[in-house]
C-alpha cells in the first residue's frame, strides 16, 4: 500500500509546504512506509493528482493535506474508486468535516493516522459531476460561506471576524430569494432565506445545523429556512448556525430525503464543502457508501457517540 500526500500552499493562513513535508519524511522514513509528496499548483490540480494515482489501480491512501477546499477535490479525486481510501491532515482555517469525530486535534498526529481505522462514508452529488463529503448550500449563508476564506486571509482578521464581515456584506445584498425546490416528491415555490443538504454536520468555520447528521446513513439531512427580515435574520441564523431548528418549527422547516432539485430566478450561489458553483438550477442526490475514509484509530464520530466521548 501506498500513502500519497497532497499539499496545498494556499490553504489557510501561510504555507505549510515545508512544516507538513519535514512531518512527514520524519515519521515516514522511520517507519518504512512507502509515501510520495505531491504539492498542488492551482485549483484543481488536488483531484487530478488523485486521479491519475487511482488509475493505476494501485492501493493507496490519500492525504488531503490543507483545508475543508483541500479534502473537497481529494475526494472528488477519489469518487468511484474503490482502491483509494482518504483522510484529512488538516491545514486550513475551517477543518471543519472532521470535527464530527470525538477527537479532531488526532488528525494531526500522523502516527495515530497511520494505525487508522477505516469507514466507508455516503457523498452528495451536485450537477452529475461534482461531489461533497459534507454540506452543501444555497442562498444567504451559501454567500456569508463562501466569502468567509476571503477575509480570513486579512490581516488581524479572527474567524468570527470574518464571520461577521461576510455577513454585514451580504445584509446589504439581501436575506431571501425566490426558489422552487423538489424534495423527493415535495415541492415548495417560495422565498427562502437559506437552503442546507448536510452529509456531514460542521461547515463555514463554525456551523452547525444539523446536529443529528450522519455521513453513512444513506440519506440527506436538509434545512429549509423561510423567508426572513433583516431584522429577525440574526436570530434565525444564530438558531440554525447552533443546531436550534427545532426551536423555530415555522421557519425551519428539517427534512431527510434522498434527491433535492433547487431552481432560481436567476444564478445563485451554490456552497460545496466552501467551493463555488454558480448556476440558475442545481441537483443533489446522495450516493451511498461511495467513499472510503480512514480516521485515527479509537474515534468516534456518530452523532450521539462522538457526543459523549
Amino acid at each position: 500500500m501506498k500513502h500519497l500526500f497532497v499539499i496545498n500552499p494556499a490553504a489557510g493562513k501561510y504555507d505549510h509546504t515545508g512544516e507538513f513535508t519535514q512531518k512527514i519524511r520524519g515519521i515516514f522514513d522511520r517507519r518504512g512506509e512507502d509515501y510520495e509528496i505531491l504539492v498542488s499548483r492551482a485549483p484543481g490540480d488536488c483531484t487530478k493528482i488523485v486521479q491519475a494515482a487511482a488509475a493505476t489501480g494501485e492501493e493507496l491512501r490519500v492525504y488531503a493535506c490543507g483545508g475543508d477546499g483541500t479534502l473537497n477535490e481529494i475526494v472528488n479525486g477519489a469518487a468511484g474508486h474503490t482502491n483509494v481510501a482518504v483522510t484529512h491532515y488538516p491545514g486550513g482555517s475551517g477543518n471543519d468535516f472532521i470535527k464530527i469525530f470525538s477527537d479532531p486535534a488526532a488528525f494531526k498526529e500522523l502516527d495515530r493516522l497511520l494505525d487508522a481505522d477505516e469507514a466507508v462514508f455516503d457523498l452528495i452529488r451536485c450537477q452529475e459531476n461534482h461531489y461533497s463529503l459534507n454540506v452543501c448550500s444555497m442562498g444567504f449563508d451559501a454567500r456569508i460561506g463562501t466569502e468567509i476564506g476571503k477575509y480570513k486571509r486579512l490581516p488581524l482578521v479572527s474567524g468570527s471576524g470574518a464571520y461577521i464581515l461576510s455577513t454585514a456584506v451580504n445584509l446589504i445584498k439581501g436575506v431571501h430569494e425566490h426558489y422552487v425546490i423538489q424534495i423527493d416528491d415535495e415541492v415548495f415555490d417560495a422565498r427562502q432565506s437559506l437552503i442546507c443538504i448536510a452529509n456531514g454536520r460542521w461547515y463555514g468555520g463554525g456551523f452547525y445545523p444539523v446536529p443529528i447528521a450522519e455521513p453513512d446513513d444513506g440519506w440527506l439531512d436538509v434545512l429549509l429556512v423561510k423567508k426572513v427580515s433583516r431584522l429577525t435574520v440574526a436570530n434565525v441564523i444564530g438558531k440554525y448556525k447552533a443546531g436550534h431548528y427545532d426551536q423555530l418549527p415555522d421557519l425551519i422547516r428539517h427534512f431527510r430525503c434522498k434527491r433535492v432539485t433547487v431552481r432560481c430566478d436567476h444564478e445563485s450561489e451554490i456552497n460545496l464543502d466552501g467551493e463555488l458553483l454558480m448556476s440558475r438550477e442545481a441537483k443533489f442526490e446522495v450516493v451511498p457508501q461511495a467513499i472510503r475514509f480512514f480516521y485515527p484509530k479509537g474515534l468516534t464520530y456518530h452523532a450521539k457517540e462522538a457526543a459523549s466521548v
